[in-house]
Formats: C-alpha cells, sequence, structure tokens
C-alpha cells in the first residue's frame, strides 16, 4: 500500500491534526450536537478533551474514536484526515 520509499525507509502517512479538529468540529455541528452534549456522552467531567480533539492538539482514543464515529454515525476512516506527504 505505502510502497514509495526514501532511500530505504517506506514512506508512511501522518494525521493531519489540524485537519482532523475541524473535521470533528464539522461532523460535531451536522450531527446537531454541542461540545457539552459530547462530554456528557463520553462522560467527560470536563469538555477540555473535546476542544482538544477539536483545535487539533491531541488524538480521541482508539475507544473515544470508535465511540464517535457511531454518535457521529461516520465510520472512523471518515473522522481522520491524512497529511499528503
Amino acid at each position: 500500500m505505502y510502497r514509495e520509499a526514501i532511500g530505504s525507509r517506506p514512506c508512511l502517512p501522518a494525521i493531519d491534526l489540524p485537519a482532523t479538529g475541524q473535521n470533528i468540529t464539522r461532523l460535531r455541528k451536522a450531527a446537531g450536537l454541542s461540545v457539552r452534549d459530547l462530554q456528557e456522552l463520553f462522560g467527560f467531567a470536563s469538555p477540555q478533551a473535546v476542544y482538544k480533539w477539536q483545535n487539533g492538539e491531541a488524538l480521541p482514543t482508539i475507544e473515544h474514536l470508535a465511540l464517535l464515529s457511531r454518535i457521529l454515525e461516520v465510520p472512523i476512516e471518515k473522522l481522520i484526515i491524512w497529511r499528503a506527504e
């Protein structure tokens, strides 16, 4: 799949954190949910984690990505934006 190489190392994709955060924000709004709604659905004490996701400061854990994909009704693959290298 990723057969291009630089020297002897394969060229691997990287997640674009800011674009992924913008995508999560867009999908959340399209679903009619607020940050507080996600906070409650995830059982977080504060909305800090959701804001970090949206601002591209952090990625949800795989468990949170799985739940987020179900809440937003999109496959996990549609949540993550890959950086073009």
